[in-house]
């Protein structure tokens, strides 16, 4: 088992994966999102990690749908698009991440659209304080920030807007509308950094800009390189911090993930996407990892679909610890 070799700071149980496979697309508007975590598992990737890479498996085994959360009446709410059912969704997953993260485990998420992270961060940041008394960074590589607020949203789709919740930069009072979301569950956007942006709204520069948010565009990337930029990030959050990676796979060019829901030319290399995932490993300090945005059905070809789930098993695996020799 690769991850031997690299000792965890701070998991307790570091052999013991959670694993939350989460079939859900109200987040987003294109159909298809919902079935990239079973083309993943199809694909063989939860045998892979177990068999080749030592891992025990706890949680899915097969993708929740969470049909029974799905709200009959969803009304726009702050100009948000299925507000209730993404509030409830997320709130189960912030939940799902918290019973793995506390009992000392990695926790893999396999989405579904971006507006699960949601849950995935307030879930792991709520473990790691009770057990840690720490903060989580968050390293967020993706084309787009997800950092938009409602009221400053052109779309209204929430995968849009997961890290303004996620940290309290977006907030409501209502428990029904992510009113769930309490003052131990949030990121400090001071332990946030970005990797691999270059579709960012307006709105979301501004943002970026009034808190002071660490991020690498892909300017940075063509710069520095990838090698120098991940070196960056990672000295940005420091040594002494449980680190939560959240991958969107449109962050790969369309080279190489094209079935996906808001691809954007110009982006990295699967290379340079694996690279980043095998650094942030080897820190020994990751404690739980994101993979989403994977929609079998939009790529042109069969080729395009299977390209890019074979691009997500290989990002999940590189940060469970596979390595090229």
């Amino acid at each position: 088992m690769n991850t031997d070799i690299v000792q965890s700071r701070f998991l307790s149980n570091p052999q013991d994966l959670g694993v939350v496979a989460v079939g859900f697309s109200k987040g987003q508007p294109k159909a298809g999102v919902d079935a990239g975590p079973e083309a993943l598992i199809d694909s063989g990737l939860l045998t892979q990690i177990r068999e080749e890479l030592g891992y025990k498996l706890h949680g899915d085994a097969k993708v929740q749908k969470y049909e029974e959360l799905i709200a009959t009446t969803d009304a726009d709410h702050r100009g948000m698009k299925n507000p209730l059912t993404t509030s409830a969704v997320n709130r189960k997953i912030s939940q799902q991440v918290y019973e793995h993260a506390k009992e000392g485990r990695l926790v893999l998420t396999l989405g579904g659209d971006h507006s699960v992270a949601i849950g995935t961060v307030t879930g792991s940041a709520k473990a790691v304080r009770e057990r840690l008394n720490r903060e989580i960074a968050l390293i967020w590589v993706d084309a787009h920030a997800d950092i938009n607020t409602p009221e400053v949203s052109d779309s209204g789709n929430i995968h849009g807007m997961p890290v303004a919740f996620a940290s309290g930069l977006a907030k409501d009072d209502k428990e029904e509308y992510f009113g769930w979301i309490k003052d131990d569950m949030l990121l400090n956007v001071k332990k946030l950094v970005y990797i691999g942006l270059r579709d960012v709204d307006k709105a979301e520069k501004q943002i970026l800009r009034e808190n002071g948010i660490k991020a690498f565009s892909m300017f940075d990337v063509d710069r520095y390189g990838i090698g120098r930029v991940v070196e960056m990030a990672l000295a940005y959050i420091g040594a002494d911090t449980p680190i939560h990676l959240s991958f969107d796979v449109d962050a790969l060019d369309p080279m190489w993930a094209p079935s996906t829901g808001t691809p954007v030319r110009g982006g990295l290399t699967l290379r340079e996407g694996d690279y980043i995932c095998e650094a942030v490993h080897q820190t020994g300090s990751l404690v739980a990892i994101d993979l989403v945005e994977v929609n079998p059905s939009l790529a042109a070809t069969e080729a395009g679909a299977q390209e890019t789930v074979r691009a997500g098993c290989s990002l999940v695996r590189c940060a469970l610890g596979e390595t090229l020799l």
